[in-house]
């Protein structure tokens, strides 16, 4: 009896001792745990972060594209991106970025410049007033200056003042610029004057800027021939015909595998005969007048004479076929192809099978077919591909870069002329990035569907967990009276 007394007696102990030595077991593999993790913590931190951050945006925001990987890996020289903000200041998506180009070489350093630490920093950069968030690209050789508002691209909301913010094309400028601040041999485009040649309008000049390609003017009357680092020659919307020789230079030019980009339409004075004459050799004819749309489908603004053109499949306009883009066409030469050529001919943008062109030019008077104006349809855009890996192409309208229906076409015209300026060129990596939208899509559910996800999330489910919690305990409460 007092055996079985002392027993009872002792099963509490052992019960003590047992918790004891659980409790400090579970104690040590907690602590083991916390280090593991502390450890692993620190190892993931000093990853980068192109391993430890996942875009999962529709439209890529956080990602860099190969285009910017062959870029980096190429260095061979230091870069240095100053970035300029003030502090607490700091764009999330532009450091993300700038995270991921230093991550991506050792040749890259990112190096933050608070401009009321370094009031005159940016001075010997530029003299502009210097954003938040803008960058200046630096290597041995020269820089860059990136502006916020290069970075991202919007436009003026007249109602309310401010300023709506669409694409962002952070990529595309700091890759333009690293490219810039380290290839030694950019390339060089002439654009020709002499002839009432405007300017190259200013969306279309910047955009020229960022694929870091190098514009000098170039007159061919005070030259014997066309200088050898002229990797491309652009004619940008004369309003007086060349002469017979330089015609002879340009064609002997292309012939030889110069490139040449001619935008030219009709004038007031009619048709620049000499310059179209260049096109001659390849079986393209341009034919009197301007060109006058009768299909509704192929022209804006309820004017038969600003055109929407066709497209035809080709490395020019794939890109804003496949993005459902269209080209305007103001006031167009026709252009007729027989195809009678050694050389590829293909034409990019078409009229309508009811087009006509009207033989009065900018004297018309009506938009209805006339005795002696010519049937349709023409090509008022063409591409040639010469025989000694020249290249011409010709858009038939001189007023198509204008910034206004650069604008109309939400900046089609723009890319459909930087298409063709790469082609000739040769496009590089850096010049292929293009800005990426912030038109966020969201999820539009019924009010239903809402009410439903509400109860669920609100009520159903806590009160779910809940239940489960209340079992396991009571399981657990039973199990270990029973084992007691």
């Amino acid at each position: 009896m007092k055996w079985h007394k002392k027993q009872e007696a002792s099963v509490p102990a052992v019960n003590n001792r047992i918790a004891m030595r659980g409790g400090s077991y579970s104690l040590i593999i907690s602590a083991v745990v916390l280090a593991i993790l502390i450890v692993l913590n620190i190892m993931v931190t000093a990853l980068p972060t192109t391993l430890t951050k996942y875009d999962i945006s529709s439209s890529q925001l956080y990602s860099i594209t190969s285009n910017t990987k062959a870029v980096v890996n190429n260095l061979t020289q230091d870069v240095t991106i100053y970035w300029i903000v003030q502090a607490d200041a700091e764009d999330d998506i532009i450091q993300n970025l700038l995270d991921k180009y230093e991550s991506l070489s050792s040749y890259i350093e990112v190096v933050k410049k608070n401009p009321d630490v370094f009031p005159t920093f940016t001075q010997t950069y530029t003299s502009e007033n210097v954003p938040n968030n803008s960058l200046i690209v630096e290597s041995s050789e020269r820089y860059r200056y990136v502006p916020y508002d290069d970075i991202y691209q919007g436009e003026m909301n007249y109602y309310t003042g401010g300023y709506n913010y669409t694409e962002f094309d952070g990529e595309g400028a700091i890759t333009s610029a690293i490219d810039y601040v380290t290839t030694e041999d950019l390339p060089v485009v002439y654009t020709l004057e002499g002839h009432g040649e405007s300017e190259l309008p200013s969306i279309f000049a910047e955009q020229v800027e960022k694929e870091n390609i190098e514009v000098a003017s170039l007159s061919l009357l005070t030259i014997d021939e066309i200088p050898e680092d002229a990797d491309a020659i652009v004619i940008y919307s004369p309003t007086s015909d060349i002469s017979e020789e330089e015609r002879d230079m340009l064609a002997e030019y292309a012939e030889n595998g110069g490139k040449l980009m001619v935008m030219a339409g009709p004038t007031e004075d009619g048709t620049l005969t000499t310059l179209y004459s260049l096109l001659s050799a390849y079986g393209v004819e341009a034919v009197d007048g301007i060109v006058v749309e009768n299909d509704r489908s192929h022209y804006a603004f309820g004017y038969p004479y600003v055109l929407l053109p066709d497209m035809a499949s080709h490395a020019i306009t794939d890109s804003l076929i496949e993005s459902n883009y269209y080209a305007i066409l103001p006031i167009a030469q026709g252009l007729s192809v027989n195809g009678s050529t050694d050389a590829t001919v293909t034409e990019l943008l078409t009229t309508s099978d009811v087009s006509f062109c009207k033989a009065a030019g900018f004297s018309l008077t009506t938009y209805e077919k006339e005795e002696g104006d010519t049937d349709g349809p023409f090509a008022v855009a063409v591409s040639i591909e010469t025989a000694n890996g020249g290249g011409i192409v010709w858009f038939a309208s001189s007023d198509f870069l204008n910034d206004m229906y650069n604008a109309y076409s939400s900046g089609a015209n723009g890319n459909l002329a930087m298409n063709a300026l790469s082609s000739l060129i040769g496009e590089r990596e850096a010049i292929a990035i293009r800005s990426k939208s912030l038109n966020y899509n969201y999820l539009t559910i019924s009010d239903s569907t809402s009410t439903v996800l509400k109860t669920l999330m609100i009520g159903v489910f806590p009160l779910l967990y809940l239940g489960i919690g209340v079992c396991v305990l009571v399981v657990r409460k039973k199990v270990q009276n029973e084992t007691v």
